[in-house]
């Protein structure tokens, strides 16, 4: 969600939107957006000791999407051409707020589907402009901020948290003994019936949280 909202980011230059194509007021919604957590997700196995400061950059940031859908517009578009209703309804941003992109990176195994081999990752954190305190900002704004110096206005906190999964209860599960065969499983008893019990236990997650919390 997050590197989709980011396609949506500009930089301090002002961004123009497009208002809605035969926008049709009785078919308009908007949805409130939360860019602003301060949390990102970083692979388990990532060496946590090697995050550090990167850049920072001044951007304005949609709270909201708005979503429109012109009936007839979109019937027409259906009718002339049947991959032409695809764009239906449109979405647009809206409701920006001027914020500060703060970018990470850590040390971590290549993803098995990254051919470059790259272990160098990143992570953005986006901070309202209120949530920074006036020393924060200044050292932002300079461009100047070295590694070093990002400890002392911004404080990372890692952390892994527990989610509930569903496993298998061996103890109550029972399982037919049997080979593999031509690449499928044959039993040993064809009268034998396998009994799959399930349980939720809470088990660490996938990934790990990574806080980043301005110093006031």
């Amino acid at each position: 969600m997050f590197r989709h909202l980011l396609t949506t980011i500009v930089s301090a230059s002002v961004m123009c939107v497009a208002p809605l194509a035969h926008a049709d007021a009785s078919h308009v919604t908007t949805e409130a957006l939360h860019p602003f957590t301060h949390v990102a997700q970083i692979p388990n196995g990532a060496d946590l000791n090697s995050i550090r400061f990167e850049r920072a950059r001044l951007v304005r940031v949609p709270t909201a999407m708005r979503e429109g859908t012109d009936t007839q517009y979109c019937e027409e578009a259906l009718s002339r051409d049947p991959g032409g209703s695809a764009f239906c309804p449109s979405t647009t941003a809206d409701s920006y707020v001027q914020a500060y992109v703060v970018t990470w990176s850590f040390n971590a195994p290549p993803a098995p589907w990254d051919e470059t081999g790259q272990t160098r990752a990143t992570f953005d954190v986006v901070y309202k402009l209120e949530e920074l305190s006036p020393q924060t900002r200044k050292a932002l704004s300079a461009g100047k901020l070295s590694r070093m110096e990002a400890a002392d206005y911004f404080a990372v906190k890692t952390s892994r948290e527990t989610v509930q999964r569903a496993v298998i209860d061996e103890s109550r599960s029972k399982f037919c003994d049997g080979s593999f065969v031509e690449g499928g499983w044959t039993r040993n008893n064809a009268a034998c019936a396998e009994t799959i019990v399930w349980k939720k236990m809470a088990l660490p997650s996938d990934s790990i949280a990574v806080r980043v919390d301005p110093v006031l």
